[in-house]
């Protein structure tokens, strides 16, 4: 690299083009560090044991985020993933898949794996939580030109009737209904995706194929009536998931 301050070998341009190297070599390096929040330090995939952080250059330090209804969070915090999964691999080679061990959609694995999030609902500014049911969302109702889905049947992938729905839950802040609530045979009541729900209005029924009909006593159930955290939608959305590959033996075996 020429000397830009030589005299006689003054270049502007090379000046210009020196400053952006240095400034790409700095940005590169900064997002290196911040994308290393969460998820680090790796873990080895066979044996568990923490692979190196990076180094100095690599390894951000640790920050307060302070959330925006309340409360603080630090990362990265050293914590460790500690729950077990029932499930076991299929080889002792790295990347090898993970078979589930017992009830395939209780393993949370594959499709039904889930991430551990806070356990509070999302929220509006001002409007209280951004997710609720209908009857706690006063000024929100279905267009009449739209089949309301309360009443209508929830039959399963073999045909089966898993319940009656209830309510549906709405999203306030983009306006369209998250899950449809689900009212089962002993009482209890589960929310299933609206995006894995097929609307029949001429048969007032709603199909979801992700499960069986009985698979739905299995799904996740909320603390609260009228909210649902961060946490309960990341199980409720992994559980029906994974009923997509693990809800009979056929789904998860080759098509070949």
């Amino acid at each position: 690299m020429l000397n830009i301050f030589h005299p006689g070998e003054f270049d502007i341009a090379l000046m210009v083009f020196d400053v952006f190297v240095l400034f790409f070599v700095g940005l590169v390096l900064y997002l290196r560090r911040e994308d290393r929040r969460e998820g680090y330090p790796l873990e080895d995939d066979v044996s568990g044991r923490l692979e190196p952080a990076g180094g100095l250059f690599f390894t951000a330090k640790p920050k307060t985020f302070k959330l925006a209804h309340g409360g603080a969070v630090t990362k990265p915090d050293g914590q460790r993933d500690s729950r077990k999964l029932a499930a076991k691999r299929t080889s002792p080679a790295p990347g090898s898949p993970l078979q589930p061990t017992g009830d395939p959609l209780l393993a949370g694995v594959g499709p039904g794996s889930y991430a551990e999030r806070a356990k509070t609902p999302d929220m509006l500014v001002g409007h209280g939580t951004k997710i609720a049911p209908l009857r706690a969302a006063p000024g929100f109702s279905i267009d009449p030109k739209d089949p309301d889905p309360r009443g209508m049947k929830v039959v399963g992938a073999d045909g089966q009737t898993a319940g009656v729905v209830s309510d549906v839950w709405i999203d306030k802040g983009e306006v369209l209904i998250r899950y449809i609530e689900v009212k089962l045979a002993d009482g209890k009541t589960v929310l299933a995706p609206m995006p894995l729900c097929k609307v029949k209005k001429a048969s007032r029924t709603i199909e979801v194929s992700a499960l069986l009909a009985a698979q739905f006593a299995k799904a996740p159930t909320l603390a609260s009536d009228d909210q649902i955290t961060f946490d309960e939608e990341e199980r409720v959305s992994a559980f029906f998931g994974g009923g997509l590959l693990y809800a009979t033996p056929e789904r998860s075996e080759p098509w070949l």
